[in-house]
């Protein structure tokens, strides 16, 4: 008898954790609604950029924010010519740089990715094409699907006046083409990241199964396979 209520204990506490976990990692609180819903099916098919940067042959260093940090992880570690992928927090401090500040909406921090890169075999051309194609909406402002606040905006934070032309470029072309019904969100800030926490690290990879991953993020990854299939590992 003592066995069996030991048992039963233990598959509440399981459940409990598990239900914890989706509560307090959750990158967006009304994953329901209709724009979440709308967003989950993004991918769209749009020209690459026509200026082409010029970059160093050494590895290199690219940081964009569009979203919960999660799925555009994900997006970018299965880019072939990408060595590897944190999640983390750009436009505040390092003392700010905190899950629970952050996600409150009490920072001036976006969550955001720092993507280490070949240019030798994917360019950071390359890395803009697939960041406005699949991994968000670039005309959501202060939001990205079901999250809100300006710490789920779009932003890119070039690593140099390179990166920061090149995304100007891009994103005049971009909206010159008029790809979507709004004009693009995105907007250049000064460079910065601090790693996010570890258990937001390769976050898909180690929970195929949380239900914002598999309502919001595989359909990014989806998309991914479908329009840049030569560029996966």
């Amino acid at each position: 008898m003592k066995s069996r209520h030991s048992a039963a204990k233990h598959i509440i506490h399981t459940l409990n954790a598990a239900l914890l976990l989706c509560l307090v990692t959750a990158c967006g609180s009304d994953a329901g609604t209709p724009i979440g819903s709308a967003h989950a099916t993004e991918g769209l098919r749009i020209a690459a950029p026509v200026a082409r940067i010029v970059e160093p042959k050494t590895q290199q260093v690219a940081i964009f924010a569009g979203g919960c940090f999660w799925g555009i992880e994900a997006v970018f570690e299965r880019v072939k010519g990408v060595t590897r992928v944190e999640s983390g927090y750009s436009g505040d401090t390092k003392a700010t740089a905190d899950y629970d500040l952050v996600s409150a909406g009490r920072t001036k921090h976006a969550e955001s990715v720092r993507i280490y890169y070949n240019p030798a075999i994917v360019s950071y051309d390359d890395l803009l094409h697939i960041f406005f194609s699949v991994s968000h909406d670039p005309t959501q402002l202060n939001r990205q699907g079901p999250d809100r606040g300006s710490q789920y905006r779009t932003a890119i934070f070039p690593a140099n006046a390179a990166q920061e032309n090149a995304a100007r470029a891009y994103i005049a072309q971009l909206d010159k083409a008029a790809y979507w019904k709004k004009p693009i969100a995105t907007k250049l800030e000064p460079f910065s990241f601090f790693p996010a926490e570890t258990y937001h690290q390769d976050f898909m990879a180690k929970n195929p199964r949380h239900p914002y991953i598999v309502q919001w993020d595989k359909p990014k990854i989806a998309n991914l396979k479908r329009l840049f299939g030569n560029r996966l590992r």
